[in-house]
């Protein structure tokens, strides 16, 4: 099966490229055109898997593009997004082009070209705060930033092409993933290149919201059990760990794992608006295992923690921590 991977240069798509590759599967990887050409994180991928995959750089807002990169295509792994909340807050235009006419450009070529598998990526944001926790597919949405808000548009975009011409999508929506090559942008690598580059007063934000994180290897697994699977076309599946963690409290294990002590402090520039700010995320993971037989290898508080030290063996490596700007606030 020729599979495509959209955003197979990012944090996720990597780890979901190479998994892939490994497992036998012919794949292109769609990747963000650049003058550079540069393949982002899989100009770093494993020896391995190295020239045993297609690329194919373009830009997901261009429809032209979007159906040249799946003619010939079985299925799509739709994950190109911008995805940093801080910078939807002043840049909130880029994320309707991208996230939802993205997604658009992508369901439309797949119902044109007949691709037999769609998995669109969703986001546990769209949920915002929690009303009732574990969250369900079920769950209320929410869009308390304009990110949150550009997702929802593309899951129901994505769905609604599934409700309208019967194409077969699959709605994936993974809780806060963390791991190897995350950006900056995202708390657990905030918090470990701090401490890596010597730094014991870290920075954060809010440290009481809690979050369900996911080690990217469940949720590449997730991925690759939709793709396989017979059933989930019409659905919403939650990707999570059910495990709940507070900001603050993750801080702390980190330093734990690292074998140090910090002192927490607040940096306003990093605080969300108030009203933005989702304050418990919590995943019901119960559907996912019902259609596709997943579950956390990393869930509950010690699978947390192997996650974590995972995540930190990965950022000690001085080839991998002297591409962070630790100085800088990576929005």
């Amino acid at each position: 099966m020729k599979t495509l991977i959209t955003g197979a240069d990012g944090f996720i798509g990597s780890h979901l490229t190479e998994a892939l590759v490994r497992q036998g599967h012919d794949v292109r990887a769609f990747v963000l055109y650049n003058s550079f050409n540069s393949w982002g994180w899989l100009d770093y991928c494993a020896q391995d898997v190295q020239g045993k995959f297609e690329i194919f750089s373009g830009d997901i807002r261009d429809p032209n593009g979007v159906r040249t990169a799946m003619k010939g295509c079985d299925a799509v792994l739709h994950l190109a997004a911008l995805i940093a909340i801080p910078y939807s807050y002043h840049s909130p235009d880029t994320y309707i082009d991208t996230n939802i006419k993205g997604t658009l450009n992508t369901v439309q070529a797949a119902r044109d070209l007949g691709v037999a598998k769609v998995v669109h990526t969703s986001t546990s944001e769209v949920y915002g705060t929690a009303r009732f926790v574990p969250i369900t597919e079920e769950h209320p949405l929410q869009g308390q930033s304009p990110y949150s808000a550009s997702k929802i548009g593309a899951d129901q975009i994505a769905m609604s092409f599934f409700t309208s011409f019967g194409t077969p999508v699959t709605l994936l929506r993974p809780f806060n993933t963390y791991g190897p090559r995350q950006s900056a942008r995202a708390v657990i690598p905030t918090i470990i290149t701090q401490i890596a580059n010597g730094l014991r007063q870290i920075k954060l934000g809010a440290v009481y919201p809690t979050r369900d994180f996911s080690y990217v290897a469940d949720t590449v697994a997730a991925f690759i059990a939709a793709l396989n699977s017979e059933q989930g076309v019409g659905e919403v599946v939650n990707v999570g760990s059910n495990f709940e963690i507070s900001i603050g409290d993750t801080a702390r294990l980190i330093a734990e794992t690292m074998g140090t002590e910090i002192d927490i402090v607040t940096d306003q520039v990093r605080l969300r608006p108030e009203n933005s700010e989702v304050e418990r995320l919590w995943a019901n993971n119960t559907k996912a295992k019902q259609l596709f037989g997943w579950q956390p290898a990393y869930g509950s508080r010690d699978g947390f923690k192997r996650g974590l030290a995972e995540t930190v063996e990965w950022f000690q490596d001085p080839s991998n921590l002297s591409r962070y700007k630790v100085d800088l606030y990576n929005i």
